[in-house]
């Protein structure tokens, strides 16, 4: 007998749990259609040149990759942000410029699996693509920041930073540096110098803090000019020059999102990146963008209780009262369909009624639709409220009135 059991890294998702998940991205596809971006999806391959060398060596190591049936060199995708300018490039006579996407789809990578690591899990990117303008970073962050408002979230920081502050600063101080929050800063200090990046602790505390005291670029303050414009509230942003963010492509500005009483981390991460999309199609293509980390939203807002407390999306369950009685049942259901109403008819005619309430309560469906010889004879229903327990007889007419009405059953 086959062993039942997913892969490592690997999930499954209950209804339960996928509910939550669509409500999540159902108010994030909200919010971006809201500023305009559009839906993209691109494969679950791509050659593994595409990807190979995007995201520095970590990134290369992590990366899912195998020789086809064709015996081509392919790779899963790593994240949305490579395969987006690889569409940008291939497809740049045809995309309006700018060109505001979104995308929400799986991404793979082989890590080593641990609380909040996964090696298959959901990412939610927005970006714009073709300008320069500071207002397209300032919208970028306007529109971060206006999802997580959107789920719940109601005290939460975006952290900002130019990459630019960076000059003359090599790859290892700045990945080291970038720890600072994780770790603090005797450890940076100490890593420094243990990477023979400083002689000294007083060597590595002086490159430490020459970080620390860089001044807001002036692309900054253009951009924090224009989140004011849009509305941002300042109180939600702010300065900060010693976030690196740790792939290669970044050239300008780089942000997080830190949720208040949320202690795992940032929950969504982004920047300019003008010199990716190049690679592919031969001549410089700006853009700036970003990334939800999924399972740390659907964590913190689980933390937090920012759930609705029901996510159910059937209504009604139409109970079978006998076999002779189907036909009524399924004409109930259907009407209430045809009236938007999602409906679940029960399929075994030959189960008590009682296990058939039973059965709503399981799935937490809100009302039961009850059809006795009774109710055939009067041309009535009984609607039952199964969450108060209380139940009214109706006209058929009336029904999905009473049912479509938020609370209309609140006081039976």
């Amino acid at each position: 007998m086959v062993k039942v059991q997913t892969l490592k890294g690997f999930r499954d998702f209950l209804p339960k749990e996928a509910k939550k998940r669509q409500y999540v991205i159902n108010t994030l596809k909200s919010v971006f259609e809201s500023y305009g971006f559009e839906p993209l999806e691109t494969p679950a391959l791509e050659y593994e040149e595409v990807l190979l060398g995007k995201y520095g060596e970590e990134g290369d190591k992590l990366m899912y990759r195998f020789v086809d049936n064709g015996d081509r060199k392919v790779a899963l995708r790593y994240d949305q942000t490579v395969p987006t300018a690889r569409v940008v490039a291939q497809y740049q006579n045809e995309l309006p410029m700018p060109f505001k996407r979104y995308q929400i789809q799986p991404v793979w990578r082989a890590e080593n699996t641990q609380k909040g690591r996964f090696r298959e899990f959901l990412q939610c990117d927005a970006d714009i693509v073709g300008s320069t303008s500071p207002l397209s970073d300032a919208e970028v962050i306007a529109v971060a920041g206006k999802s997580v408002e959107a789920l719940g979230f109601k005290k939460y920081k975006i952290i900002i930073n130019d990459r630019t502050v960076f000059v003359n600063i090599s790859k290892e101080a700045i990945t080291t540096i970038d720890k600072l929050k994780k770790i603090g800063r005797e450890k940076v200090i100490d890593e420094l110098v243990s990477k023979g990046i400083a002689k000294t602790p007083s060597d590595a505390a002086s490159i430490l803090s020459s970080i620390e005291g860089k001044a807001e670029t002036e692309r900054i303050k253009k951009i924090f000019s224009s989140l004011e414009k849009l509305g941002v509230e300042k109180s939600t942003y702010e300065f900060s020059p010693t976030l690196a963010r740790g792939l290669d492509y970044y050239t300008g500005l780089i942000f997080e999102i830190e949720i208040d009483g949320y202690t795992a981390g940032s929950v969504c991460g982004g920047g300019r990146y003008d010199e990716l999309i190049g690679m592919f199609a031969g001549r410089d293509i700006p853009a700036v963008g970003f990334a939800f980390g999924f399972d740390r939203l659907m964590e913190a807002m689980d933390e937090l209780k920012l759930f609705p407390d029901d996510l159910q999306t059937t209504k009604v369950l139409v109970t079978v009262f006998s076999k002779e009685l189907l036909e009524k049942s399924l004409e109930i259901s259907s009407q209430l369909r045809s009236n938007n109403i999602n409906c679940e008819l029960y399929l075994n005619e030959n189960t008590p009624l009682e296990k058939q309430l039973k059965y709503a309560d399981q799935k937490s469906i809100p009302y039961a639709v009850i059809i006795g010889p009774e109710e055939t004879k009067n041309n009535t229903v009984t609607l039952r409220n199964m969450k108060s327990r209380t139940q009214e007889i109706l006209s058929i007419s009336s029904l999905v009135e009473n049912v479509a009405a938020p609370s209309a059953t609140d006081s039976f």
